[in-house]
């Protein structure tokens, strides 16, 4: 079967439409065109089901780890109105009601007394505590964001890795029952020859052998069928079905210095490193604060009433009404002058905090350009191993040909044919998963440079999600009655979709994995060298 078609250059549309044969692209922005041999893709009796754009929109709107990163993003979004919040006014209402019913000093004054106040507070220098606060939160929102954008490339990879386990697994599990079925055929004409004395029970002993072994190795090949469809469904949350072959992976690049340039300027992750490491530079500036003047201001308004408790001789002795409002104006100043070291233990602390951020963006770096090296260097390895498992599935379906051939005239053995049997089927396998190591590695390398991300991938199977619209929504508010409502699951769950089997649909495999190509002649009369 044909996993992929590891085609360059494509736009990035190609994502939301079906892979399309080609041998010749070009990089977008470059001139250098870049080779790759397709074998077409294979006919098909069974219809698809599901495209790679289906699962990866499915993954995108219900995987429950995503959904959990997009609501810790939210919870990102309102250390910014948090921190506002120091630098705004403060609005307390205050109640009180006192009685004293024996006091021996008072013989004259009121016993009891109800109070109500209402107090404003308005803070007007923290010495740039406020707006550091701020402006530190509002960029870890940006580094919030950023890492969002890498979880959801991380997720794109894991559904594409999932997807082309699928189909690897599916093409080997009908290569082991094609070969099953071969040896069975094989085991059948043994016996028969055996039976007329042309063949030794030596002859049927070494077939029987080789396909119980072949058995074995179907059952391993649908074991891991049915765990690759199952990491399917825990990451995409629906049963696979009959999947479509992947398309043409888009905007690889030309050599590994363009990936590194790419994925320097576009990964989300260091993009995300990048901006704590600025978040922690506003933590320090905030932590001196700690060490200037505090100042503000304060209103308050309060009614009393001495709640028919103030006799005749208090009002006409002391002076007092019954009830009335009072109304105070005053300003704050405070001047920390000794605090026991506490201020410059938390500007030592943010200081530390911020190296260590400079540091995390160098370590970040540092697996960034590991990471894309390797995806290069295992795509373009990838590309060399197809090509070479093309030679040898050609090369050993015509060597077995040809063993039959001089097993026909008696001379090669039974052994000589299930060996060579089993090459062209350790071929085949080696073509299966080498296409699929090259469409995972080109995706990861598109991963790491910031290309896999879900503007990129077109995935138009409802609104994208924008983190941008709920921080916009919550940056500015000032409500203290303002929620959201109640959270509600988004993940969906899979403990209702059915355990998966091996069955595998009728699709027919890879023309070059084909056993029956016999287009080439066997030469059984040629001497050997």
């Amino acid at each position: 079967m044909r996993i992929s078609s590891l085609l360059l250059g494509a736009s990035l549309v190609a994502i939301a439409v079906p892979a399309a044969a080609q041998t010749t692209t070009t990089r977008a922005g470059t001139d250098i065109p870049v080779q790759v041999v397709g074998t077409g893709a294979p006919a098909q009796t069974a219809q698809p089901t599901t495209t790679l754009r289906d699962a990866l929109v499915l993954a995108y709107n219900t995987n429950p780890g995503l959904q959990s990163e997009r609501a810790n993003q939210r919870a990102n979004d309102e250390n910014v109105p948090i921190a506002k919040a120091a630098g705004r006014p403060g609005l307390n209402g205050t109640g009180s009601l006192n009685t004293s019913p024996y006091n021996s000093d008072a013989t004259i004054g009121p016993s009891r007394n109800g109070n109500l106040g209402l107090n404003l507070s308005v803070p007007i220098y923290s010495g740039g505590a406020v707006r550091n606060s701020v402006r530190g939160a509002e960029t870890r929102v940006a580094a919030g964001q950023a890492s969002l954008r890498g979880a959801e490339a991380q997720l794109f990879t894991d559904t594409v890795t999932a997807y082309v386990d699928v189909l690897r697994f599916e093409a080997i599990v009908r290569l082991n029952q094609q070969n099953v079925h071969v040896l069975e055929v094989n085991l059948q004409a043994t016996r028969d020859r055996f039976e007329v004395g042309d063949l030794t029970r030596t002859d049927v002993a070494q077939s029987e052998a080789r396909l119980a072994l072949a058995e074995s190795q179907l059952r391993t090949a649908e074991a891991g069928l049915i765990g690759s469809r199952e990491n399917y469904i825990r990451i995409v949350g629906a049963a696979p079905g009959v999947l479509a072959q992947p398309p043409a992976l888009p905007g690889l690049p030309v050599d590994v210095a363009d990936a590194e340039q790419a994925a320097i300027a576009g990964n989300p992750n260091l993009e995300a490193a990048q901006k704590q490491r600025d978040a922690s530079r506003f933590d320090v500036s905030a932590a001196k604060a700690g060490r200037s003047p505090q100042v503000s201001i304060g209103v308050g308004s309060s009614y009393y009433n001495y709640l028919g408790s103030l006799t005749p001789q208090a009002r006409s002795v002391m002076g007092l009404n019954p009830d009335g409002i009072s109304t105070t104006l005053g300003a704050q100043l405070s001047l920390p002058v000794f605090q026991g070291g506490r201020p410059a233990a938390q500007v030592r602390q943010a200081q530390a905090r911020e190296a260590s951020a400079i540091e995390t963006v160098t370590l970040t770096e540092r697996g960034v350009i590991a990471q894309v090296r390797s995806a290069y260097a295992s795509y373009q390895s990838a590309l060399r191993v197809i090509e070479s498992s093309r030679v040898a599935v050609d090369a050993n379906k015509l060597s077995l040909e040809g063993v039959r051939a001089e097993n026909s005239v008696g001379t090669r053995t039974i052994l000589d044919i299930l060996n060579a049997e089993q090459e062209l089927l350790n071929s085949q396998v080696n073509y299966v998963t080498a296409e699929r190591d090259a469409y995972v590695a080109g995706f990861t390398l598109l991963a790491a440079m910031g290309r896999a991300e879900a503007q990129d991938l077109n995935l138009d199977g409802g609104p994208l999600y924008d983190p941008g619209i709920n921080y916009k929504r919550v940056k500015n508010r000032w409500s203290d009655r303002n929620d959201d409502p109640e959270p509600q699951a988004v993940g969906t769950r899979t403990n209702q979709t059915p355990a998966q089997t091996p069955a595998v649909t009728t699709t027919s495999l890879d023309p070059v994995l084909q056993r029956g190509d016999t287009t080439r002649p066997v030469d059984i009369n040629r001497k050997n060298p």
